[in-house]
């Protein structure tokens, strides 16, 4: 059990504050029935049942339930009940006012929170029931510092006359958990463009695809793309995971190109994105990038895919 992990979620206590600040509006003593989905080791359960929720049902399949079995106990939490099994495995009635659920990544649908919201949206919440989060707006924007391809070029300073060519190309075909800067950034990532938004209180489909393209208001080179996320909790409270937002145990994601762009003044990029997650095969990933100059003619393509990172 990766109890380290749920340490980390623990001690991020800007998004601990802010689910708390989203609830306490939300909840109405006595009176608000909260399903808790993805409950870990049971904080947010048990912030609503502090906050005078009527009942709690919290929903984990992980081990960590174990622990907040014994959580809930030594915190006295009666009006919690703690349900060992993923939300889309449980039969029962819950009739709630109010479904609550982190279960947000580091790209913010690789746990599946679309899938699993529509499913307990619809066979849990009480008509006129709400959801947190219950939007989420995703952002894109071009990384101009080349300190994460230098990473990537390990495998061509392997020397001695040797080519890894093509283990440096599968190690481009995928996705980096990265600590970005505004100077990583195209503009300071003053021009990152949403490229994704859904709604998590309606029928999303969990297969998503969106676009962003930038003209070159002087020379850059493009190495790749940073990707994060806003959480809309509710008309108050946001979390995000952007640069230059308070700091969480989220990072920002970094996708690499097979060769750097560089785009003069008054050139075009582009990036297409397409992203896929369901519980069985996890989440899938591939993103493409244009250069077009500036008669908006095409220079160069370029695609890359997760599935091509992997060993068969």
């Amino acid at each position: 059990m990766r109890i380290e992990y749920h340490r980390t979620l623990i001690a991020d206590t800007v998004r601990n504050e802010a689910f708390f600040a989203a609830l306490k509006r939300a909840i109405v003593p006595g009176k608000t029935v909260v399903a808790d989905i993805g409950a870990g080791s049971g904080l947010l359960g048990l912030m609503a049942s502090k906050l005078g929720a009527k009942e709690v049902f919290l929903f984990e399949t992980a081990e960590v339930a174990g622990v907040a079995a014994k959580v809930l106990k030594r915190n006295r939490a009666r009006n919690c009940h703690l349900i060992p099994c993923h939300s889309t495995e449980f039969d029962g009635r819950v009739g709630a006012d109010l479904i609550v659920s982190e279960t947000l990544g580091n790209y913010a649908l690789e746990e599946n929170i679309v899938d699993t919201l529509k499913d307990a949206c619809r066979r849990f919440l009480k008509p006129g029931g709400r959801v947190m989060p219950r939007a989420i707006a995703q952002y894109v924007a071009p990384v101009i510092s080349p300190r994460f391809d230098d990473e990537l070029k390990a495998w061509q300073r392997v020397g001695h006359g040797l080519d890894f060519d093509i283990a440096e190309a599968m190690s481009r075909n995928n996705v980096y958990v990265r600590a970005l800067a505004a100077g990583d950034l195209l503009d300071g990532g003053r021009g990152a463009v949403v490229w994704d938004r859904l709604q998590l209180n309606a029928d999303t489909k969990s297969t998503r695809k969106g676009d962003a393209a930038w003209t070159m208001r002087a020379g850059h080179t493009i190495y790749g793309f940073a990707l994060w996320w806003t959480a809309e909790l509710d008309d108050t409270t946001s979390l995000s995971t952007a640069p230059d937002a308070p700091r969480t145990h989220w990072e920002q994601l970094y996708f690499p190109l097979l060769e750097p762009i560089a785009a003069k003044a008054g050139e075009r990029i582009s990036v297409t994105l397409h992203s896929k997650s369901s519980e069985r095969a996890g989440t899938h990933l591939a993103w493409s990038a244009a250069h077009l100059n500036a008669k908006g003619r095409e220079v160069s393509r370029q695609s890359l895919d997760l599935d091509k990172g992997y060993l068969p």
